[in-house]
């Protein structure tokens, strides 16, 4: 293993090169990486062994099921990668530069955009501009904020959380919706009116690490109960939405998803502490493709309109510093 720097512009590294080691992490095999290149097996090894050589490391351990990424793989493959998704998004940007019309935009989702504003936004991107190809990707804030730093993931779409940590994002704020709890239409606990009334059915909560579980075991604490042990954890809007209509479970959801779905009720017990902001959290050195642009534009506009249709939240819960008009941003994290 060498010290020296590394001078990896010097011409004998190519984009095949990372293209290869890429697809050997992804595939774990450098028999199924030949078949998904259409190479012969020996050319991926040869191949591998030159970028081995340029970087004096082994980027892989060889196994009897496989290969698996060292420590100097896993670093080089999450290079390897964005400089892969640059040079994709500089293929968009030039086309969408060339005609205005077309290019690709990957949208990153989560629970509270998936129901009603991404839907809405593609569809009226798509009617204005059908060259636009979207790519919707459905995580965790967590899942999806490091494809959106290497340029994988154009923007995310959902409930705002904490940037503070986490340096290279900013955020734009869209529209501020309630949390409801939500059950089936007809569900028997249709007329409670307290959290200990609904602690015999089972639950549906968000996964631990969200901020929507941490504001619902406060609710909890608050009450002076224990979080329901019968639960499920789950952050798809399928499943959670299967589940309630098919059993006597109860979820807390945000409003516009049993409003837009006469099959779901919402229980009168209020959570008048839980609203939720939903935005874009975007790449704040990164500029937008024409095509990611084009789909913030759609994002905006969809918002204004669902703003409209909901209720005030209590004082002091508006957007701060998120004037639909004026597009203003979040404050970016520190770095």
């Amino acid at each position: 293993m060498t010290s020296r720097p590394l001078d990896l512009l010097s011409g004998r590294l190519k984009l095949r090169h990372l293209v290869l080691v890429t697809t050997i992490a992804e595939q774990g095999s450098v028999l199924r990486a030949a078949e998904h290149l259409h190479l012969a097996q020996p050319a991926v090894t040869r191949g591998l062994r030159e970028v081995e050589q340029i970087l004096g490391v082994e980027l892989f351990s060889r196994g009897p099921r496989g290969v698996t990424p060292t420590l100097f793989g896993e670093a080089f493959v999450d290079h390897a990668r964005a400089v892969q998704a640059e040079l994709r998004r500089a293929g968009d940007r030039i086309a969408g530069l060339a005609d205005g019309e077309t290019g690709t935009v990957t949208v990153g989702t989560l629970l509270a955009a998936t129901n009603v504003l991404l839907p809405r936004a593609i569809a009226s991107l798509k009617a204005e501009r059908p060259g636009i190809t979207v790519i919707v990707k459905e995580g965790t804030f967590d899942s999806l904020v490091p494809r959106l730093i290497d340029g994988e993931t154009d923007l995310v779409v959902g409930r705002l959380n904490p940037i503070e940590d986490r340096p290279g994002l900013r955020q734009i704020p869209l529209y501020n919706e309630p949390v409801t709890l939500v059950a089936r239409a007809g569900h028997p606990a249709g007329q409670a009116r307290t959290l200990p009334e609904l602690l015999d059915y089972p639950w549906i909560l968000p996964l631990e690490q969200t901020a929507l579980r941490h504001e619902l075991e406060q609710v909890f604490h608050r009450e002076g109960l224990s979080m329901p042990g019968n639960r499920v954890e789950c952050t798809s809007i399928l499943t959670i939405r299967s589940l309630l209509l098919e059993t006597d479970m109860i979820a807390a959801l945000p409003a516009l998803v049993v409003r837009t779905d006469n099959r779901l009720a919402e229980l009168p017990v209020p959570l008048p502490s839980v609203r939720r902001s939903v935005g874009v959290t975007l790449p704040d050195a990164r500029a937008l493709t024409p095509a990611a642009k084009a789909m913030l534009d759609h994002l905006r506009h969809q918002a204004e309109t669902l703003q409209r249709g909901l209720p005030a939240g209590p004082e002091g819960s508006d957007l701060e510093g998120s004037d639909l008009e004026g597009h203003r941003d979040r404050p970016r994290a520190r770095p």
